[in-house]
C-alpha cells in the first residue's frame, strides 16, 4: 500500500490539467434540476475525501465545491459525484456540457441513494444516445486497486431486498461513468450519527469509495 501512496501521489501531482494552481486536485458534487435531493449527506464527500487522505498521500483538498451539471465550472474538476432519491432534469446544452466533461477526461460516480434509479439512466441516455451501462465484474480493478472486494459492492442500505450492483459507463474504451445500484455506498461516509450504520459497515463503505477517487484520478 505504501508504493500505491507514493505512485499516486507523484501522478496527481504531475500529468493533470485538472489539478489547481496549489498543485492540488479538488473534486465536486453535481448539482441538478427536477426536484432531487442532490445536497443529501452534506457529509459524506468530506468524510470520503479525508479518509482516503488518511490512506494515503493524496494531493486532493478536504472541500469540495458544488457545480451545476450545466456550468462552465464542471471542467475544472476531475471527480463529479451525483446522488440522490428523486428526479433528474437535463436539458440538451446541459447535457453536451457534460458529454464534454467526460469526452475530455472527467469522471462521473453516481450513487443510487434509492429513487434514483430510472432518472440517472435517463439522464445519461441523453448524454450519450448510442452508449448502454454495463455490469462490471468483480474482477475489474475498481474493486481490487486499493482494497479488495472479492465479490463487488458491500450492501450499506437495504432498499428492496436486491443485491448490490455496480455498472460502468465507457467512451473508447475507458469508463468514464460509474453507477452504484442497491449499495447505498454514500450513507456510509456520511457522518456515523445520521444513519446508525456500525464502524465495520461505514469501513467498508470508506473503503470502496477510495477504491473509486483512486480509479477516477488515476486513469485521468
Amino acid at each position: 500500500m505504501k508504493k500505491l501512496a507514493v505512485i499516486f501521489s507523484f501522478f496527481l501531482f504531475t500529468t493533470s490539467s485538472f489539478a489547481q494552481t496549489t498543485g492540488e486536485f479538488e473534486i465536486a458534487r453535481a448539482k441538478y434540476r427536477g426536484g432531487g435531493d442532490w445536497y443529501n449527506d452534506p457529509s459524506a464527500l468530506s468524510n470520503l475525501i479525508s479518509f482516503a487522505k488518511a490512506q494515503f498521500s493524496i494531493a486532493i483538498k478536504t472541500e469540495y465545491k458544488d457545480v451545476s451539471i450545466g456550468s462552465s465550472d464542471l471542467h475544472s474538476y476531475p471527480f463529479i459525484f451525483l446522488t440522490g432519491h428523486g428526479n433528474i432534469n437535463i436539458n440538451s446544452s446541459e447535457a453536451n456540457n457534460l458529454r464534454t466533461y467526460l469526452d475530455n477526461g472527467g469522471f462521473l460516480y453516481i450513487d443510487d441513494d434509492y429513487g434514483i434509479d430510472e432518472h440517472a439512466r435517463n439522464m445519461m441516455k441523453q448524454v450519450y444516445p448510442d452508449e448502454e451501462f454495463i455490469e462490471l465484474p468483480y474482477s475489474h480493478p475498481i474493486y481490487n486497486n486499493v482494497f479488495n472486494f472479492e465479490n463487488g459492492l458491500p450492501k450499506i442500505h437495504e432498499h428492496d431486498n436486491q443485491s448490490p450492483r455496480g455498472f460502468g459507463l465507457f467512451r473508447n474504451g475507458k469508463m468514464v461513468v460509474f453507477y452504484t445500484f442497491e449499495s447505498n455506498l454514500a450513507d456510509g461516509w456520511a457522518d456515523a450519527e445520521i444513519h446508525n450504520n456500525p464502524a465495520s459497515v461505514r469501513q467498508q463503505a470508506l473503503r470502496m469509495g477510495t477504491n473509486i477517487l483512486v480509479y477516477a484520478l488515476t486513469t485521468l
